[in-house]
């Protein structure tokens, strides 16, 4: 590799995403006038610079390079419309040059361990999907204190961005700084795509066309190694394979580029510096403007904010940067003059909406000319059919399931939920009852459901998926239809392969019901698992209540309603095994036993009869744990299948001296998960408790707290007003209470008489001292 012939290319060093470099970049290709403009980029997607410089693609929008073999890996080159790389192809598209990325090709960037250090390099870099950028951020961030900013950012914009740079003086300075950043060691993964970016140029000057008349636009990190010949062409033998792959064009957005912070890799706000690259890189003039979005946004929103209060913020803002000697204001003076202008000395209104403006929310458009896959085709679509959110902001809305239009919008959120591509995440059911409380997604909670409240915001991450997801079918209902069989497939259960089949139902993937079916009746017969018989009975119940029209499923109700029942049958036949648990397997046989009492009152085809005999067996049974025995006997009271009086015969048998204390605790915990309300109103049943309560021998007692306060800890407020009035009232207490009571009223109104007489006096105190 003649390193020599490398100096006499013509280059030219960037940063990204940077609006003063994209100025002096067009200016500096106007003089150089190269018959070849090389620009960082994966080199497999030079096919693409048509589609990045045709008319109808508006930036931002990024290069997608993704794995092909159904591995979920991919990485993105985003471009903004200020972005030099991005303006370096559009400049050589106009004026008849030809262009192409000289990069190492996105099977290689998928495939190499970016982590991997150079020589004397100790820190790791920093993880992400996005290439990491080349200088080392903390080194930035301490010379930027060193000389005296806040942050790199804000010495980016004062150093580079607001002064008036010409190309003679730009280039030199910006590849100062790279020496500066290079000075340290490198990452190996930096070192490796120096030596391969150095050989593609170097063959297109083999090609024939003459150094002078090629143009390398590239990270400022790398043009200084080049330049210094700081390359070492072994380095690119350890680069790894190649693996499968393809890459495309996708829309991008501001937020996105927000989240790349760091030298090299994006910027704080893009809509101002979006801004500043429609003003010819003028930042007071985006200074303005933008404290005029400002001052609409709070106008908006009932704030007093006039066109003088704009001219002070703005006149604040020039005044800040003067005397930092700034060339011009920066976001610093922009959020400064903002709060102490426009919001009175109040950052609340910036933080909580002004800032995002200064973000924008703005995304890009690919040229049709680039084509979608039918995942991305289809998604599009419905998204503009069902009028959903397609910017990336979230945006709430609720959709009302009793027509055909919103179910079917339900049915395809629901799909991209299952087949994991982010877009939309249930908020809640559209109940002002259950607001702030987290929803189920999916399963049996779905299925019920007759509104929901969703959150929905387009990301890029969004067609990230959908290009990738194109492995596993080429419609949303493949997709969904294989992802929810791969699950089938993996159900170990009775209760997977239920979930299974509820996600089939709610997402309409009708050929999925028919499998989890059979899966279900063929788990059911070997599953010895109450917890999990017992969700796959309600979840049949559920179909059997709700229908499975939803599915448009041929198999029809009658094939769920009598696998329904015979999977309660086959619930019913465990309870006694599975109630016979140690302490630690009680939970979830409580929820089984609660779920099968559930389906058995709810559902007509449902062997309630069965299932009240299974309960009256646990009830009276000592072989079984003492909580589910106490649970039995509340789920029958409350049934109205027990009178009160045999209900208090029976908590008085459980808590009678002659039961250890820690099974008639444990019993009693329970039986006080029904429905404590009702039980503590009864007040057989609190003297039976009471009873009990001062029956236990202090020892005893204290061995047995740790249940007892678990099971009373669940009462509320209501419950223990009405525990305690029974209490009074069985131990006959009332009328001592309102003796006592009335002792202190006449107490207290003689305290308060003299406590009025000090106030006074300390006010009369207060005057004279006043």
């Amino acid at each position: 590799m003649d390193l020599a012939l490398l100096s006499r290319v013509q280059h030219f060093p960037v940063r990204h995403h940077s609006p003063r470099t994209t100025a002096v970049l067009l200016k500096w290709l106007e003089r150089v006038k190269p018959a070849v403009v090389l620009v960082e980029g994966p080199c497999d997607a030079t096919a693409l610079v048509d589609v990045l410089c045709d008319k109808q693609t508006r930036p931002p929008v990024a290069i997608l390079g993704y794995r092909t073999d159904g591995t979920p890996s991919s990485s993105l080159w985003p471009f903004a419309a200020y972005s030099p790389e991005y303006q370096a192809l559009k400049w050589a598209r106009a004026n008849g040059a030809r262009a192409e990325f000289i990069d190492i090709p996105v099977g290689v960037s998928l495939a190499v361990d970016r982590h991997v250090p150079g020589p004397g390099v100790e820190t790791e870099a920093t993880e992400g999907s996005e290439p990491v950028p080349d200088e080392a951020i903390p080194l930035t961030e301490a010379f930027a204190r060193s000389q005296g900013f806040r942050s790199f950012e804000e010495f980016w914009e004062a150093s580079f961005e607001a002064p008036d740079w010409s190309p003679e003086q730009f280039r030199p300075v910006l590849t100062a700084w790279a020496d500066v950043v290079n000075a340290g060691p490198r990452l190996a993964y930096h070192r490796q795509r120096d030596a391969f970016m150095a050989r593609k140029v170097l063959e297109v000057v083999a090609g024939g066309v003459a150094p002078e008349k090629v143009a390398v636009v590239a990270g400022a990190a790398h043009t200084a190694a080049f330049l210094a010949g700081d390359v070492d062409p072994k380095e690119e033998a350890k680069l790894p394979a190649a693996g499968p792959c393809a890459v495309t064009v996708i829309p991008y957005s501001f937020p996105r580029l927000a989240e790349q912070l760091g030298y090299g890799a994006g910027n704080r706000a893009p809509h101002f510096y979006q801004k500043a690259h429609e003003a010819n890189c003028d930042f007071r003039r985006a200074t303005l403007e933008v404290l005029l979005d400002f001052a609409s946004h709070l106008r908006m929103r009932g704030f007093s904010a006039s066109l003088s209060d704009v001219l002070e913020a703005y006149r604040l803002a020039v005044t800040l940067s003067d005397l930092r000697e700034k060339s011009a204001p920066g976001l610093d003076e922009l959020r400064e003059a903002t709060v102490a202008t426009l919001c009175r000395g109040d950052a609340t209104h910036v933080d909580s909406f002004l800032w995002k403006s200064v973000i924008g929310h703005e995304v890009g458009q690919v040229a049709s000319r680039i084509g979608q896959n039918s995942l991305q085709a289809e998604f599009w679509r419905e998204v503009g059919e069902r009028r959903l959110p397609r910017t990336d902001s979230p945006e709430t809305f609720t959709l009302r399931l009793n027509n055909p239009v919103e179910v079917g919008s339900s049915v395809f959120l629901h799909r991209l939920r299952v087949a994991g591509i982010p877009y939309a995440s249930l908020s809640g059911t559209g109940s002002s009852r259950k607001q702030g409380a987290e929803a189920e997604a999916g399963g049996y909670a779905a299925l019920t459901r007759v509104r929901e409240a969703w959150q929905a915001q387009w990301t890029p991450s969004t067609d990230v998926a959908l290009v990738e997801k194109i492995v596993l079918g080429d419609s949303l209902e493949g997709v969904t239809t294989r992802v929810l069989q791969e699950r089938l497939t993996q159900a170990k259960t009775t209760a997977e392969a239920a979930d299974v089949l509820l996600e089939s139902v709610i997402t309409g993937c009708s050929q999925t019901v028919a499998q989890a079916l059979k899966a279900c009746d063929a788990l059911a017969a070997t599953d010895a698992d109450l917890p999990s018989l017992a969700s796959a009975a309600r979840a049949l119940s559920g179909l059997m209540a709700y229908g499975t029209s939803r599915a448009h499923s041929d198999v029809g109700d009658e094939a769920v309603a009598a696998l329904g029942e015979k999977t309660f049958g086959r619930a019913l036949l465990r309870v006694r095994e599975a109630s016979a648990c140690a302490p630690e397997g009680v939970p979830p046989v409580l929820e089984a036993l609660r779920t099968l009492h559930e389906v058995a009152l709810s559902q007509p085809r449902a062997d309630k009869e069965g299932w009240l005999a299974e309960a009256r067996g646990l009830m009276g049974s000592h072989a079984v744990h003492p909580s589910t025995s106490g649970l039995a006997t509340g789920l029958l009271y409350l049934a109205r299948e027990l009178p009160e009086a045999d209900v208090a015969l029976e908590v008085g048998r459980r808590l009678s001296a002659a039961v250890e204390p820690s099974d008639a605790a444990a019993y009693l915990e329970g039986f006080l998960q029904v429905n404590a309300l009702v039980l503590v109103k009864s007040r057989d049943v609190v003297k039976a408790l009471d009873d009990f309560l001062t029956s236990v021998e202090p020892e005893r007692f204290r061995q047995t707290l740790p249940v007892l306060r678990r099971a009373l800890g669940a009462l509320g407020a209501t419950e223990r007003r009405y525990l305690m009035e029974n209490v009074m009232g069985v131990r006959q207490l009332k009328d001592k209470g309102r003796a006592v009571k009335a002792v202190l009223e006449e107490k207290d109104k003689a305290t308060l008489k003299d406590l009025s007489a000090d106030l006074g006096k300390a006010l009369d105190d207060l005057d004279d001292l006043l």
